[in-house]
């Protein structure tokens, strides 16, 4: 049960045991980047690779939170603002990769989209539980827990194509499911680049308070 301080102060990360859990969650998504890469490399599946670039972006994610934890406002929106960017320019990348395969469709290997998907889903999973009770943060904390959270449903799609590319015996269910997840990237990317605009433009009020003098 999140959010039950009786102050309007957002949690800024700075606890020893929220980063403890970030530091696992960043082992966890490093790992399972190597794997889905991997993976998604044998099985030709687009949505099992753009799943692996999302385990990237976490643990990049992840330890730019962690660099940032107690640093000024200013520091932390700055973070939060090139995590934003990094999520805009792998959906990008994800869009653009996925159109281009729809031109070149070899059927994934359904099995191993499965397979991986399943494992992939439980150390996401993991990584929610582990964050959930720090979901409402600044748009630093609060970009990890959308990042952890796109994840979850990124793998219950990934594991929906493999369904689909096994019952259809074609490759569409895959790439649709990656132009899902680049529409997942795109909008956190949006969430939280909005957000640490927000916050910024609220630490400057706050500096021109303090310089009452300029007549406008």
């Amino acid at each position: 049960m999140s959010g039950c301080c009786g102050h309007d102060a957002k949690f800024d990360g700075v606890s020893a045991d929220y980063k403890r859990r970030l530091w696992i969650v960043i082992a966890l998504n490093a790992v399972m980047f190597g794997v889905e890469m991997f993976a998604g490399h044998a099985a030709r599946s687009q949505a099992l690779q753009a799943d692996a670039l999302d385990f990237l972006g976490d643990a990049l994610t992840y330890g730019i939170s962690l660099a940032v934890i107690g640093a000024s406002l200013r520091v932390r929106s700055i973070a939060a603002m090139a995590k934003g960017i990094s999520l805009l320019a792998m959906g990008l990348w994800v869009f653009g990769s996925t159109i281009w395969r729809v031109f070149f469709t070899a059927v994934p290997e359904a099995n191993i989209m499965g397979i991986i998907g399943f494992m992939a889903l439980a150390a996401n999973l993991a990584s929610v539980m582990l964050l959930v009770q720090y979901k409402d943060g600044d748009a630093n904390v609060r970009s990890v827990w959308l990042c952890s959270r796109n994840d979850a449903i990124g793998n219950v799609a990934v594991m929906v194509a493999a369904l689909g590319v096994w019952g259809t015996a074609t490759g569409w269910p895959d790439v649709i499911v990656a132009i899902i997840m680049a529409g997942l990237f795109l909008s956190s990317a949006f969430q939280i680049i909005r957000q640490s605009l927000a916050e910024r433009r609220e630490q400057t009020d706050h500096g021109q308070d303090h310089e009452h003098g300029h007549a406008h």
